[in-house]
């Protein structure tokens, strides 16, 4: 299995409150892989020491990035791990709340798809690009967090329950998007209260109080 990302022996405390437990994580490439679990059971954080939102008390974060040979990213702040080519969609505060839609699509400058990319990916948005993004609902402002992911050039995608306040039609959108991604070569990994029955993951993992506690692989349809 060749793999993009994957924590390895991975601890993260939150004061006297450890949140991941020797958590290990490979995350294959050029895949859909699901981390399932509970409210409290640690998705959020495992996404964000990928990422390096939160940095680990102990183990390492490993970097393959499709290729044979690892690179230990651990003392790697967000933006550098950014710029090897991963995008996080966070639970919360995903959106710049003083910038109008128009600027937060086009804040990651080179590395996102802009503001004509995200209109297509959500005509939603197309009315809203001058409004300020604080003053937007919670779907509306998912739309645009989500654009900025979807429409950029990372090869490791990381979201947090993409679908919180979003209409079916438009979680079904995404999902096509997402597959459409992986279908070309990205990876993307998913934290999800559930298995999502609307796509086709690849691999998935059941976390529990901060430990992996299941792995599954999805099985191929059978050929006809």
């Amino acid at each position: 299995m060749t793999l993009e990302i994957e924590l390895r022996g991975a601890r993260v405390r939150y004061g006297p409150l450890e949140a991941l437990h020797g958590v290990d994580l490979p995350v294959p490439a050029g895949a859909m892989t699901v981390l399932v679990g509970r409210n409290g059971s640690g998705r959020s954080t495992a996404l964000h020491a990928l990422a390096g939102v939160v940095p680990l008390t102990a183990g390492r974060v490993l970097w393959h990035g499709g290729a044979v040979t690892a690179r230990e990213i651990t003392a790697l702040d967000t933006y550098r791990r950014s710029r090897l080519g991963m995008a996080l969609l966070p639970a919360e505060q995903a959106v710049f709340p003083s910038l109008t839609v128009a600027e937060n699509l086009v804040v990651a400058g080179p590395l996102g798809g802009g503001v004509d990319a995200g209109v297509e990916l959500f005509p939603e948005l197309g009315r809203l690009l001058p409004r300020t993004a604080g003053t937007l609902s919670g779907g509306e402002q998912r739309m645009v967090a989500l654009s900025r992911v979807l429409t950029s050039p990372a090869r490791l995608l990381l979201l947090d329950e993409f679908g919180l306040g979003l209409a079916e039609e438009v979680v079904a959108r995404v999902h096509a998007a997402l597959t459409a991604l992986v279908a070309s070569g990205r990876t993307v990994l998913l934290a999800e209260q559930a298995l999502p029955d609307e796509v086709a993951w690849d691999y998935a993992y059941e976390l529990r109080r901060g430990a992996i506690v299941a792995a599954r692989e999805r099985e191929a349809p059978p050929v006809t």
